[in-house]
């Protein structure tokens, strides 16, 4: 603890720089709008909102969240990469539903799913009836 109350960590600085980033709020959200107009600025909100999403799974699978196995029905590149991770657009079946459920999610670059392959899902809160990539299963 400093004089002046609890330091924040490295990790919670550049979280709350992305935060403001990616709302556009604050020195770093302005200049960033500024310099990268409005299309790459939305790219930058989804790269954003996708590692947002992905800490969250993190989160709540060490929370012992259960998880939904679902079978991959269809992959598609997005062209974007997040920390050299691909984005990819996941048309997954769950067991016994009649509609697949479309997610678009980080992949890890050493574990992408094939069609055919069983991956986890974990119903998402902040979402009712939606639901977050939580992967394989299966820990590198």
């Amino acid at each position: 603890m400093g004089i002046f109350g609890r330091r924040k960590s490295r990790e919670e600085k550049a979280a709350e720089i992305a935060g403001k980033v990616a709302s556009g709020k604050g020195f770093y959200g302005r200049t960033t709008r500024a310099f990268l107009g409005n299309e790459d600025f939305a790219r930058v909100q989804q790269s954003i909102g996708s590692y947002n999403s992905a800490v969250e799974v993190r989160q709540l699978l060490a929370a012992g969240v259960p998880t939904t196995p679902a079978i991959v029905v269809s992959l598609g590149d997005t062209g974007k990469l997040v920390n050299f991770d691909p984005v990819v657009d996941l048309v997954l079946q769950l067991p016994g539903a009649t509609d697949p459920i479309t997610l678009q999610t980080i992949v890890s670059k050493l574990r992408i799913p094939r069609v055919g392959d069983q991956v986890l899902l974990i119903a998402d809160p902040a979402r009712p009836g939606a639901y977050l990539y939580a992967g394989d299963g299966v820990t590198p």
